[in-house]
Formats: structure tokens, sequence, C-alpha cells
């Protein structure tokens, strides 16, 4: 998501006449766009301000957006005087504003949220979209988590109108995207009205997105467990389109750590909830969130939460070691486990992903599939794309172009990528 909103920024103010600086150019404007969820990510946002400033004791106007820009607002300013702008994910499409604001010397801070949506104050996509494009459709999250801030940064739940989506979609299509992925914080939360007035969820949107010439894959990420809809799951049997990949966090496989955490589900619905998934898409890529050394996690919740990973049979996971943020109600909680602790825990858990990804990828080989050119590889003539299980595809073919969706053989595979050899092209 923070990608999508750093390229509405970014086209936001070429329509004001900005343009983007070239490698090794010196900006006039840096927008450092941020992300709340762990400290060490906090922090590095004031490293980088640090690293802004110029041989010359000069340095470029810089504003700090996204989510902690939110959450610490004027402080950041306090705390790093270099700063020029400080916004919100909910105000960024304000920054023309707060550039000009800046320009004169003024003090430029929003981190509103504003009952007005910012997408439509916001230009028509770029026609130079990537291949695989990002469509914010939900934005914010009802389920309040212990360990989270999101709520407090991004707010509510809010769905982004069908209408709005739907020519979106198009405008990205139109200009040569040809993957879209349905981006929010509980994607699977969308709800809206289609053109006739009737209550769609976030099938009945994949669905009509599937009937947009040119548009060949539809992916959609982050979803949470409770908002699994029986619809949503048929569409994953029934919609050629809808890559068979689910990005589906659970967090911890201990039941007593999940109510901790406020997650409104157990290991056992979660468990549940993968084999019907799998029933009507047995080939689905399935991708997952842990956090490890959640305050009072013990090592029987900590062998429970590998028990899931092996149950679960993961091809991808993101795993992370507790991160207290202020004003979380898990930041007050008793039994902090020690850093020393989490560290073992994490590496244990992330050997335990690899083999699982490693398995998947293995299992691939031999498969023919087709795979979506993205972009160049490390080494002359080489390109890489996406199989439809979100895998890195290296190939080399003379010829072939980006964008371009051709029909590979999946030939050898590595722990992070496979390599594949090209046996036919689709129609354009």
């Amino acid at each position: 998501m923070n990608v999508y909103d750093g390229e509405r920024m970014a086209e936001m103010l070429a329509a004001q006449g900005l343009s983007e600086a070239g490698e090794g150019a010196e900006p006039d404007l840096v927008i450092l766009n941020t992300c709340h969820i762990r400290e060490k990510a906090v922090d590095k946002v004031y490293s980088d301000i640090g690293r802004l400033k110029r041989e010359d004791g000069s340095r470029p106007m810089i504003a700090v957006a996204g989510c902690v820009a939110q959450a610490e607002g004027a402080e950041i300013m306090r705390r790093a005087r270099t700063v020029d702008i400080v916004v919100g994910p909910q105000a960024y499409h304000r920054l023309p504003d707060l550039v000009a604001k800046a320009a004169a010397g003024q003090a430029a801070l929003d981190t509103d949220m504003p009952a007005d949506s910012k997408f439509d104050a916001l230009p028509r996509r770029s026609k130079n979209p990537r291949v695989s494009a990002f469509l914010t459709v939900q934005e914010g999250c009802d389920k309040f988590c212990t360990y989270c801030v999101v709520p407090y940064t991004r707010g509510a739940e809010v769905s982004r109108p069908w209408a709005a989506v739907m020519d979106e979609a198009r405008a990205l299509v139109d200009a040569g995207a040809r993957e879209i992925t349905l981006l929010g914080q509980n994607v699977n939360a969308w709800t809206g009205e289609d053109e006739a007035g009737r209550t769609q969820g976030l099938d009945g949107l994949i669905r009509a997105l599937d009937r947009l010439p040119g548009l060949a894959r539809i992916r959609y990420t982050t979803s949470h467990p409770n908002d699994m809809a029986d619809g949503l799951i048929a569409a994953h049997g029934d919609v050629a389109s809808l890559m068979p990949f689910l990005h589906l966090p659970v967090q911890s496989g201990s039941d007593r750590i999940l109510k901790a955490m406020n997650r409104s589900h157990d290991s056992a619905s979660y468990l549940r909830l993968i084999d019907r998934v799998r029933a009507v898409r047995p080939d689905i890529a399935l991708s997952g969130d842990f956090i490890v050394g959640f305050p009072g996690e013990t090592e029987a919740d900590f062998e429970a939460t590998m028990h899931i990973v092996r149950e679960a049979r993961y091809a991808h996971a993101f795993s992370f070691k507790y991160s207290p943020r202020p004003g979380t109600p898990a930041a007050d909680m008793d039994g902090m486990i020690p850093l020393e602790v989490m560290d073992a825990r994490l590496k244990a858990l992330q050997d335990e992903i690899i083999q699982g990804q490693v398995a998947f990828n293995r299992a691939s080989v031999g498969k023919v599939t087709q795979v979506l050119l993205e972009r160049a590889g490390r080494h002359p003539g080489q390109l890489i794309g996406k199989s439809p299980w979100l895998q890195s595809v290296v190939v080399e073919e003379p010829g072939a172009t980006i964008g371009d969706l051709v029909t590979v053989e999946l030939v050898s595979a590595g722990p992070n990528s496979l390599g594949g050899r090209i046996v036919a092209r689709a129609a354009a």
C-alpha cells in the first residue's frame, strides 16, 4: 500500500509541474513515505533524514508522509528541525498545498483524517504504470489487534466506491497494466454497491474486474481470516484470472496468544479455512505473517506456532519479532520476552518457513505455466516475471519483452526464485 501511495503522490506532484529527479541528480524535494508497524522502521526514518544533508551543508525540502507522520505529527519537526512537511496517509492529496506553504516558510503539517475521500482529489492514473499495478480498494481497520497501530494511523475501515475502483482499474489496463493487485489493510472486508445498486463483497468486485478486456491477472492482499466470505472462497475456484495465491496472516499458532492479540479466531478455525480454500483450488500457494515473542509467549506457545507452520504448508511467510508500539494495549502487558529469546525463536521459525518455501519451489519444477514478465534480470538477456503462485521466475529468451505473458516450463528451483524455459507466448 505504501508503494501505491508513493506512486499516487508522484503522479499528483507531476500534475503540478514537478518531475522525478533522475539517477544521481540532487532533488529539490524528498518525500519519505513511512510505515509505523515496527520500531525499526521508525528509527530508519530519522536516520534517513540525517543522511539528506549535502556535503556543502544544503539540503532539499524534506517531507515525511505515511503512518509515522500520522502517529508522531509535530513531534517529527521538533525532533528533526530539517523536516519541512509532515502529512498523514489520509491527507496526502493535500501535499501540493503543503509544498507551497513550506516554500513560503509557513508551517506545513496535516495529519487530519478528512471525511472526504482523498482519492477524489487525485489525478487520473499515470500513462506509464507497472505491468503489474497496485490498486487500493480499502483502507483502515476495525479489528484492533492489541499489537497493531493501523486503526490509529489509518483510521476505521473504509471501502472505496465500486465505480471509482472500476474506473481506476480501466485506466490502468488502458495504460498497459496486465495484472492488478487489489490492496487494503483488510482488503477482503471491502464492500460496496455495483452499478445496479446490488451489495457486493470483494468476490463480486473480482468477478467484475475479470470481465475487463486486457486484464489477465487479479490478486489481492492483505486479508483477515474473519473476512474470508463463502463467495470469495468460491471465486478462487471459478475465476480464471484470480491467481492461486492467498496471503492470510494468522500471527501465532497458540490459541492463548491469539486471544491476547484479539485476533478473533483460533488455530483450528484458521486451518479449517485453509482446507476450504484448498478444496476449491488445490494448487493454491499460501502466505502468512507471524509474530514471535508476544508478551507472555511460552515455549509451548511458540511450539504451537511451529506446528501451524508445518500444518499450513506455506509457500512463503513473513515473520517478525514483537515490537511494542506506543498506545497499543500490548505495549503495557506483562511478560515481555527477552531479546535473546525472541532472536532464537525467530531463527527457528524462519528456518522452518524457508524449508517449506524450498519444498514448494522444488515441487514446481516440471510444471508448465504462464509467467508475466515484469523487469530485467541481473545478467544481460535475463527477464524476471511472476508465476501464478507469485514466484519469481528467471528466463532468457531473445525477443521477449517486459509485459509479455509467456508459457514457461519451470526447470530449476532455488529458495527465492525459479529458472524457466519459454515454450510459447500468449497473445497480447
